[in-house]
């Protein structure tokens, strides 16, 4: 149906809100940075249906790994300052430094960034991040999807989530089984908060202390949207960098749940992870929280990684070996704990016991 200027009257779908000129205007925006995480193994490039990659490398047996995950509330600090180029980091973060606890190279990641409206300078932004984070961790950035949906988002709101593939060697794959007695697990700080527990930092520091993201605050030598926004730390090259000189037994990557409940994912029934909290101190934010929204430990504990990234279990004659190779790649580290025969009563999350107390904490 036209009108009498014989224009077309019909319903369409950039007036139903898919504007699918932004969309192209995002991918000319974004495509040059995408293109900068790649990998020799990539075949051709964006813009295809599907992402091509040649496994190479004479492989004996090797295994695939898979993870998919997102960034949680964070992502509503970056909205509330109009901040998002930090986000891809944290994004790939979490895919990559699961994949690496296993022993896999990251190989590959896919992102999918579903936005209220288009606005191709955020997606742009969006992406830069996550492209910077695929080469920090060494994989290609094979591809991904831009999805409008608006109705069922507002215009300024966006979620986004990404999957990695990595590749293991059947016979090299870490995990419980490899774990002894005597094993010494060692702590790899962490930049922050990361990208778990955001729901309970923004309900006490934002809603019932009332802080201000754009205010300085001492403890942090910023502002508090600045402490909040710091990127997760990868620690994918640093992993398998441990690996490739020093007999690791199994990997943990920190996140929802916290340090206890995670480790224990990795921890073979019958031995038990000792840590000590007197072995490190956590960051201000985390006494922030806890004392400003009157949070008890345990809470603090399942909830946050309290100032550990990722843990590394392995042999007691490569401790010193493990500590060098991550102080040189510049991670803060140092040993945790140990591994000790369990009692027949401990199991689940008894398979890790925390003694002591944090210093200045």
């Amino acid at each position: 149906m036209t009108d009498d200027n014989d224009r077309p009257t019909g319903a369409s779908y950039a007036a139903a809100g898919v504007d699918i000129e932004a969309g192209d205007r995002a991918v000319e925006l974004f495509a040059p940075l995408a293109k900068k995480a790649s990998r020799p193994e990539v075949i051709g490039g964006l813009g295809g249906f599907a992402g091509l990659f040649a496994l190479k490398g004479g492989y004996k047996e090797p295994l695939l790994a898979a993870s998919t995950d997102g960034v949680g509330t964070k992502i509503a600090v970056a909205q509330a300052m109009d901040k998002h180029d930090t986000l891809g980091l944290d994004l790939v973060a979490m895919v990559v430094d699961d994949l690496v606890v296993c022993g896999a190279e990251p190989l590959f990641l896919q992102d999918y960034i579903a936005v209220g409206r288009v606005v191709p300078e955020r997606v742009a932004e969006l992406v830069k991040g996550i492209a910077d984070g695929c080469i920090i961790a060494g994989c290609a950035l094979l591809g991904g999807e831009t999805a409008e949906h608006p109705g069922l988002m507002a215009d300024g709101d966006y979620d986004l989530s990404a999957t990695g593939v990595g590749v293991v060697e059947a016979d090299a794959v870490l995990g419980p089984q490899r774990v002894r007695p005597g094993d010494v697990v060692i702590g790899m700080g962490s930049s922050g908060l990361h990208s778990n527990g955001y729901s309970l930092a923004r309900k006490v520091l934002l809603e019932i202390d009332r802080m201000s993201l754009g205010g300085h605050v001492e403890e942090f030598g910023r502002t508090l949207g600045e402490e909040l926004l710091e990127p997760t730390k990868i620690y994918a090259k640093d992993c398998l960098a441990l690996i490739a000189e020093t007999d690791v037994r199994t990997f943990c990557h920190v996140t929802g749940g916290g340090l206890a409940n995670n480790l224990a994912r990795v921890m073979p029934k019958g031995l038990v992870a000792e840590l000590d909290r007197g072995t490190w101190s956590p960051a201000p934010v985390f006494a922030m929280i806890a004392q400003r929204g009157r949070v008890e430990r345990a809470e603090m504990e399942q909830t946050f990684n309290m100032g550990v990234g990722m843990v590394a279990i392995v042999a007691p004659e490569d401790v010193d070996r493990a500590l060098a190779v991550l102080t040189a790649r510049h991670i803060d580290c140092w040993t945790l704990g140990t591994v000790a025969k369990a009692s027949d009563k401990q199991e689940g999350s008894d398979l890790v016991r925390m003694v002591g107390d944090h210093p200045r904490f």
